[in-house]
């Protein structure tokens, strides 16, 4: 193993631990319950309420793109093609940066719509929680943290994106693919069998 990658192992196990450890607060969220409400300033300059979208289904991703966990959905393009699947189906998906200003992770509006651009993602807006108010009243903890909100407003699913707790791209295909599932069985007029998982990822950085 080289230096650079023992070196970026060991930051994304120091991120996962704190995830995790945060994680273990009770959040304000609750499966089955209405989503708390918000409204943020978005990536295009436009202010976006979470009442905007009544009627859809609405994905919201915590998002920080110098973590670790965060580079393996994106830089082996996975959470790409979640986003143009879902939006290509009217899902409204939401990437939330709830980093404070000064901390990891933190952007502006043009940073946040450049880096979209970069990556090749297509949320339908970053959101700004700069306050981390809205973070912390969905109880997200780390990025990436995944929650599904149905169209009547409703807490679909809360949770990690998948099942396998790493860094590494490689582990994608063997995990369960949580959102994914949680989805699918929405879309079909299923309950969701798994809604509420635990997240892993490096700590939101409030």
């Amino acid at each position: 193993m080289t230096t650079s990658r023992r070196f970026t192992t060991r930051m994304a196990l120091a991120c996962l631990s704190l995830g995790l450890a945060a994680s273990g607060a009770r959040a304000a969220a609750t499966v089955g319950q209405p989503a708390p409400a918000f409204s943020l300033p978005g990536s295009d300059g436009k202010t976006h309420a979470l009442a905007d979208y009544s009627g859809k289904i609405v994905v919201l991703e915590w998002f920080n793109r110098e973590c670790p966990f965060v580079k393996k959905h994106y830089d082996s393009q996975n959470m790409q093609k979640l986003q143009r699947n879902y939006t290509a189906k009217d899902v409204v998906w939401l990437s939330v940066i709830s980093s404070a200003p000064g901390k990891q992770g933190h952007a502006t509006a043009s940073e946040a719509a450049t880096t979209a651009k970069e990556l090749n993602a297509t949320p339908t807006v970053v959101l700004l929680d700069e306050s981390g108010s809205v973070g912390q009243s969905y109880g997200a903890k780390t990025t990436p943290h995944m929650f599904l909100i149905d169209p009547d407003g409703k807490l679909l699913y809360m949770g990690g994106i998948d099942s396998i707790a790493s860094p590494d791209a490689d582990d994608i295909p063997k995990a369960t693919q949580y959102v994914k599932v949680a989805f699918g069985e929405a879309s079909a007029g299923k309950p969701v069998s798994n809604p509420s998982t635990r997240p892993y990822g490096c700590s939101v950085k409030y």
